[in-house]
């Protein structure tokens, strides 16, 4: 669907969108009379619109967008393909045209997280294939052609027409130990090994070229940092033949952070982002080869790299930019005009915006506010308008919870933020003298973020009466670069210490009921969730998808990316085994008694199944209440769509058991009687309730 020239109610996307421009719904699916009275029932137990089949599978994400020429080029994952990826070009009429189909899937692994998988030359298309790692030229009229070798990944690719040529970061698996990083040259035409320009770093990405082709920068780091950690931006002259000359370190090398999205300016000035002084705020280099901060505020204009591709701000003209950027955890975009410093909000009511880029008649964002609206949007003068947008959630905008920005001392006379939401329902209030279930749901990283935008597996939980914290424990991005490092050292201490205290400031405010208390995450998430229960007394129960739990396995067994990020979060290893082996959920699972939901996948390469196994075991040997979900076709990553609502069904059914109400909805509930060897399986419980 896409917006333009005011024909909002004709194409409107969602009911959300019909009922914000008051246009009349075309069906009254997932909306309930306005007529049906409001009845009081037990918080948990209120019936909502908003299935788990809902959550996963009718809301798509964009997640790259590029400009080329008059047109604009965009990934976008797909909920009811299975979440595959394709690749569509946005006409200058507004007519959407799939390029490449999310059966492709459109995925790089390039440093196991990938980004920027695609790059689009005029009318022919460069992607990156999930399964085979590949990078294909789609070109009018002609079938793919794979130009890459087996056993390579690429990314962040750009353009070079100088040399008609494309250059890419590669990473290299065709030789025993560490994979092999490089920025190459590709044919546009024929397959092959490509020529390498730049290699002899642990980590290589962000290539950046001039208008004129004549420079190029990029981005290197060495173990043990991570890109969020400390960098080097090098800026290098291409000669007649496209050979690097004169390649220098130019920020990075004297004053030490984080430097991160290089960006030529339209007259050939280097732009980019540092941490120099805690916050990621825009430089630039000067002629005289000096580095001079362009603006401060105390915000960053960037996120952590953990995939390629990321792009915070871009040029309307010489003298002005747009950026993007995020404060106390909120988004905004703004316009800076550089010879005064003057600074014009565009935009604040976005709950995350990124892939910022320059498009032929303006610049061009893809942006997620606190409703389901969501889409790719252009900076129109003072404002912005929405051109194109995904298929969105279906909800009603009466059950939409929003979140309310709060912060609280911790540990150690710290401060910790998070985003908390009520329960939300227009048909159901609690019973007399109750308070709500609280769930605390805990973000992957542990260098990553909660966000405000929407999130339906949030509403998910509100809408049935929950109460929810989407906590920004210490180690989370988007609070400088000091709230970032505050987790080095401290991983299974500050964030399960943080998860605690949020949950007490909770119940001191009384906005939660003490006695239902429950914690949520995902990989790292999950880890805090392990470490949660067995801290206290304060959760009442817990729910894990692919915990970690065995830091000592992981410092291990885990891939060239993360092979060092536990130096920073724990020790070096095996220097710090002991600090390892008392931090690892699994070795202090004596000091665990709370009910406990696990979802694991029993192809995960970073999370071995055995160790869930392990966890189950334990805690029946102990009597511990416990279920184990295995999914045999899922990894550590992205899951498949009914897969995650089928563990999201479950969740529901266990905290009905654990709290004791009844949930509206025919859910599975899991068995959690205490015997030794028992597992729950999703095809075993599907049909129980």
């Amino acid at each position: 669907m896409k917006y333009r020239n005011g024909l909002l109610c004709l194409l409107a996307a969602s009911a959300w969108s019909l009922w914000l421009w008051g246009c009349e719904p075309s069906s009254s699916r997932g909306l309930i009379s306005e007529q049906e009275p409001v009845r009081a029932a037990a918080y948990g137990s209120w019936a909502s619109p908003l299935s788990a089949a809902d959550v996963y599978r009718q809301t798509d994400q964009l997640l790259t967008l590029q400009s080329v020429g008059n047109r604009l080029y965009f990934s976008q994952s797909y909920g009811e393909q299975g979440g595959g990826v394709g690749v569509g070009r946005l006409e200058p009429d507004g007519a959407v045209v799939q390029v490449v189909g999310a059966g492709f899937d459109a995925v790089s692994r390039i440093h196991e997280y990938g980004g920027a998988p695609f790059l689009a030359i005029g009318q022919t298309l460069f992607a990156t294939r999930r399964s085979d790692q590949l990078f294909y030229r789609f070109a009018p009229n002609q079938p793919p052609l794979a130009l890459t070798p087996n056993g390579t990944r690429h990314g962040d690719c750009i353009a070079y027409p100088k040399g008609s040529r494309i250059i890419c970061v590669r990473e290299d698996h065709r030789q025993q130990g560490e994979a092999r990083a490089s920025l190459v040259t590709i044919n546009l035409n024929f397959p092959g090994e490509g020529d390498t320009l730049v290699d002899g770093h642990d980590f290589i990405s962000s290539p950046t070229i001039n208008a004129d082709n004549s420079q190029l920068a990029w981005l290197t780091w060495e173990h043990p940092n991570m890109p969020w950690d400390n960098t080097q931006l090098w800026l290098a002259d291409l000669d007649r033949k496209g050979q690097l000359q004169n390649a220098r370190v130019v920020a990075g090398n004297i004053r030490k952070g984080a430097v991160t999205q290089p960006l030529f300016s339209p007259a050939g000035t280097l732009y980019f982002i540092a941490d120099f002084d805690n916050w990621w705020n825009l430089y630039r280099l000067n002629p005289n080869g000096q580095v001079q901060q362009v603006l401060r505020r105390p915000a960053d204009f960037a996120v952590p790299a953990w995939r390629m591709g990321s792009h915070n701000f871009a040029f309307e003209s010489e003298n002005q930019l747009i950026a993007a950027y995020l404060h106390n955890g909120e988004a905004s975009l703004v316009r800076i005009t550089l010879d005064s410093g003057s600074v014009e909000k565009l935009a604040v009511d976005f709950g995350e915006i990124s892939q910022v880029v320059k498009g032929h008649d303006g610049v061009y964002f893809i942006g997620a506010k606190e409703t389901p609206e969501k889409g790719i949007y252009r900076v129109a003068g003072r404002g912005v308008e929405l051109v194109y947008t995904p298929q969105l959630a279906s909800l009603d905008p009466r059950y939409v919870s929003r979140a309310q920005n709060i912060n609280f001392r911790t540990s150690g006379d710290q401060w910790a933020w998070g985003y908390f939401y009520w329960p939300r329902n227009p048909h159901f209030q609690g019973l007399p003298d109750t308070r709500p279930p609280l769930l605390v749901t805990l973000h992957g990283g542990p260098t990553a973020k909660a966000s405000l935008a929407f999130r339906s597996d949030i509403q998910f939980w509100t809408s049935r009466g929950f109460a929810v914290l989407d906590l920004n424990y210490r180690g989370s991005s988007g609070f400088g670069r000091a709230y970032r490092q505050s987790l080095y050292g401290n991983w299974g201490k500050a964030d399960v210490e943080d998860a605690v205290y949020a949950a007490k400031h909770l119940v001191d405010k009384g906005w939660v009921d003490d006695e239902r208390l429950a914690i949520s995450g995902v990989s790292a998430g999950g880890a805090t969730v392990l470490g949660a229960l067995a801290y206290d007394d304060t959760f009442k129960a817990g729910a894990a998808r692919g915990a970690i739990s065995d830091l000592e396995s992981l410092a291990q067994e885990t891939h060239k990316f993360e092979s060092h990020y536990l130096d920073k979060l724990i020790g070096p290893w095996p220097q710090a085994r002991e600090v390892y082996h008392n931090r690892s959920p699994l070795y202090r699972l004596d000091k665990l008694a709370e009910p406990l939901l696990l979802a694991q996948g029993q192809h995960d390469n970073v999370v071995a199944p055995t160790q869930a196994r392990a966890i189950r075991d334990s805690l029946l040997a102990r009597h511990v209440p416990v279920a184990l979900l295995e999914f045999p076709d899922e990894a550590h990553g992205q899951w498949k769509p009914d897969n995650l609502a089928r563990v999201l069904e479950n969740e529901l059914g266990f905290y009905g058991k654990v709290f004791g109400f009844t949930p509206a909805d025919q859910v599975p509930v899991p068995d959690l009687m205490p015997m030794p060897g028992s597992v729950v399986s999703p095809a075993a419980d599907a049909g129980s309730h």
